[in-house]
């Protein structure tokens, strides 16, 4: 099976962390195929670059349909575009967020996340309840560390997140931890050994789901909202989503 994970950000070194992660936990078998769109935010810190970064999650996903892929990964917490992405395909689409809440109410019956920056933790809780979560996380804590120092001051920002994390197991009263960016997709087992409770990735947590769903045969529904989009025209710099039609 093909799984196309999608790092909605433009940052090369993040993409191929992401794909690291991915290929570590997949099935043997399983191909994963790591990618980035050709243009768009840096990194994903905000509403506003979660609606930029979108577009270039539903291009990556048209190239797919092409490319005969079996699943999609949006690697990102804000699962940026997923329900438009679920309408181009037949393919199961699978956001980090929600891949991680999941697994995270299979182990524990409370969790906290801990993510990157205090105002991508208010996204993290409209999620909760856009989800149906709310009452399973106990608590959003953020490190207050911006995405790109994952990358740029990885030790810091891990010691960082680290701290965090001890804090919510001492305080939070919770069985688990959901690390709350695509970028912490390597971060797990260190994170882990010093914490001493499940921790949660959701990049992991999407293929291992993927590759489930790919088993049982299901894939994204076509009845109802998540049906192929109607084909229109579009003008400007979205044109070239005019007339769409479903590549398989």
């Amino acid at each position: 099976m093909h799984i196309r994970v999608i790092n909605p950000n433009t940052t090369a070194g993040m993409t191929a962390t992401i794909g690291e992660a991915a290929r570590r936990i997949a099935a043997p078998g399983t191909r994963i195929t790591a990618v980035e769109p050709a243009g768009g935010p840096v990194s994903i810190e905000s509403h506003f670059d979660e609606a930029i970064s979108a577009v270039g999650v539903l291009d990556e996903v048209i190239t797919g349909e092409r490319e005969g892929a079996d699943a999609y990964v949006i690697a990102c917490f804000g699962d940026p575009g997923l329900l438009a992405a679920r309408e181009l395909t037949r393919a199961p689409v699978i956001g980090i967020a929600e891949a991680a809440f999941h697994m995270a109410t299979l182990i524990s019956t409370r969790f906290s996340i801990v993510t990157t920056l205090g105002r991508t933790g208010i996204i993290a809780e409209h999620l909760l309840e856009q989800y149906g979560f709310r009452h399973h996380c106990r608590r959003v804590r953020a490190a207050e560390i911006p995405v790109l120092d994952l990358e740029a001051d990885g030790d810091a920002a891990l010691n960082r997140i680290i701290e965090e994390c001890k804090r919510a197991r001492d305080e939070d009263g919770i069985g688990a931890i959901v690390l709350g960016c695509g970028g912490m997709a390597d971060l797990t087992d260190t994170i882990a050994a010093e914490v001493g409770l499940p921790i949660v990735e959701g990049v992991t947590a999407s293929v291992k789901l993927a590759e489930a769903l790919i088993g049982l045969g299901l894939g994204t529904s076509k009845h109802g909202d998540l049906a192929f989009p109607r084909p229109k025209p579009m003008t400007g710099q979205f044109e070239r989503f005019s007339h769409l039609t479903p590549a398989r």
